[in-house]
């Protein structure tokens, strides 16, 4: 989106996917985002000032600039900084109509595995305006759930540093299968979205979880490991003990990594060790040998080679993130109000959301993780 499409013909193709001028109006109202005409005459032309300062690369100086010429208003900038504050409620608001919308299509629904949906979840983050932001790690993270065979956005959500990866922090939709990486592994988490009817495939650290065997006793992960070297694969029942609750009965698949792979895993694992000044053991250069997952799905029903298919296809939200940064511009904002560097992050998602539907179907190939396995189909 440029300066020029907020002005030509092409605004009122984006006006009308946002629902009409009349519908933006009234979510500007609730939210207090615009409720009576000051130097703006209406909530449309303030939406054109929140995408051209949030998607145009330029500063508040010169967005009122760009304003002016264009006959579109002629405020300050300071003037324009207080409307930016009381945006980001608005924002949210649009954000959340256009996921609703895009969750009204039925290819939105449509099974990649037995008329079921497939949801990626994952999190991006920006980093805070400021040296002191950037040195004391405070960030926004983009919490983001991601659908297939659409491959489209189903959900954001909007949080500081503070805001934890939570595989449960997705809206769970009963019936869908939800895949994360090793983040997402945690017992009491996958226990909140499996007691919401959904299946998992998550991604797992040989230490992540305490592991248990079919009897409720201590499972050996490592000598589990050893003995699937010879098969390269293990698919089998394990428990994962938790705090608060009784075990989970889920199944392990794992796969040994191809020898190529293996080497890559052991470099990496030694880079991590050092330049946190740790020493690496054996037991931890031969979990490096394998992707483990934990799965709900019934072995009857999918394969390990399926549950590897599927696992694969979470490249694709990594895509996704991908193309918000350096198609859309997504980035660190610009300033170090909280509540206008919220609305420059929402305004980024509104623009991606306004654009899926000329990019999601972009051919995005999955690079090879530890399944071996042909290219993953996204369609039934």
């Amino acid at each position: 989106m440029t300066h020029e499409t907020l002005l030509n013909e092409l605004w009122s193709t984006t006006l009308s996917r946002l629902g009409g001028a009349s519908a933006i109006a009234a979510l500007a109202r609730e939210t207090k985002a615009f409720l009576r005409p000051r130097g703006i005459r209406s909530a449309e032309d303030l939406l054109r000032f929140v995408l051209a300062y949030s998607c145009g690369a330029m500063g508040l100086r010169s967005t009122c600039a760009w304003a002016a010429a264009a006959g579109l208003a002629d405020i300050s900038n300071v003037a324009l900084l207080g409307r930016l504050r009381n945006c980001s409620a608005w924002m949210e608001r649009l954000v959340g109509a256009l996921l609703a919308d895009g969750a009204a299509v039925p290819a939105a629904h449509e099974a990649l595995v037995s008329g079921r949906c497939v949801r990626l979840v994952d999190a991006t983050t920006v980093t805070k305006a400021g040296v002191k932001a950037r040195t004391s790690g405070q960030l926004w993270r983009i919490h983001a759930a991601f659908d297939l065979p659409s491959e489209r956005f189903s959900h954001f959500e909007l949080t500081d540093e503070k805001g934890a990866e939570k595989l449960d922090t997705i809206p769970v939709v009963a019936g869908e299968i939800c895949i994360a990486d090793r983040g997402y592994m945690r017992a009491d988490r996958l226990a909140a979205v499996l007691a919401a009817g959904a299946d998992i495939i998550v991604r797992a650290g040989w230490k992540q979880a305490r592991w248990l065997d079919a009897a409720g006793k201590p499972l050996d992960m490592i000598a589990l490991l050893e003995k699937g070297s010879k098969t390269g694969r293990i698919d089998r029942a394990v428990g994962i003990a938790r705090s608060g609750g009784a075990p989970l009965n889920l199944r392990l698949v794992a796969f040994r990594k191809p020898p190529a792979a293996i080497a890559a895993a052991r470099v990496k694992t030694r880079r991590e060790a050092t330049k946190e000044g740790l020493e690496v053991n054996g037991q931890t250069l031969k979990a490096a040998e394998w992707t483990i997952l934990v799965t709900s799905l019934d072995a009857n029903a999918f394969s390990p080679d399926a549950i590897g298919t599927l696992y694969r296809a979470r490249w694709r939200i990594e895509m996704a993130f991908k193309r918000m940064k350096s198609v859309i511009g997504l980035g660190s904002p610009p300033g170090a109000d909280p509540q206008v560097a919220k609305t420059w992050v929402l305004a980024h998602l509104l623009l991606v959301l306004l654009l899926e539907p000329h990019t999601s179907h972009a051919d995005v190939g999955a690079p090879e993780v530890s399944p071996r396995q042909a290219p993953v189909a996204l369609a039934a």
